[in-house]
């Protein structure tokens, strides 16, 4: 199968949502994604994405990310998340997107390439260490979702 690896456009946003979903069931997690088509056009402005795919297949993964800026290093990216539509993976399609990301940073003149990885995802956890990145296991996740957010500030006021 020939891939090709090209920027997302607004036409790919029901794939991209697609491949969501899917990662969202690997990562026992279904009920999780709130995002939308609609919701990704209104804030495409905050994100940009990679897709990989092929004529016979239409997209089969993607790379979404977004720039950073991290007080020790300056300008970054940050990968959202690499997705591989479970049929497709260990093709090396993963690995090219990665590559693509990592050129993007490159090109864009980032200081830093930062993600996550679920402490469990043994497979995504020896690609990452194959491709040499440190694996920090020092920092611990923060997040408040929509209603935490209202939640504080209802608390703050």
């Amino acid at each position: 199968m020939e891939v090709y690896i090209r920027r997302a456009v607004e036409e790919d946003f029901p794939a991209i949502l697609a491949l969501i979903n899917e990662l969202a069931e690997y990562e026992r997690s279904p009920d999780a994604v709130t995002n939308t088509v609609e919701q990704m056009r209104q804030e495409k402005d905050h994100f940009r994405c990679f897709v990989t795919g092929s004529a016979e297949h239409g997209i089969v993964g993607m790379a979404l990310y977004f720039f950073a800026y991290f007080t020790w290093v300056g300008k970054s990216i940050y990968l959202e998340d690499i997705i591989v539509s479970r049929e497709f993976r260990n093709r090396r399609i993963g690995e090219a997107l990665m590559k693509r990301v990592m050129q993007e940073a490159r090109d864009e003149n980032c200081k830093r390439v930062r993600w996550q990885v679920l402490d469990w995802n043994e497979p995504a956890i020896g690609f990452y260490r194959k491709c040499g990145a440190e694996i920090n296991g020092d920092w611990l996740n923060c997040t408040f979702d929509e209603k935490g957010i209202e939640l504080f500030n209802e608390m703050m006021s």
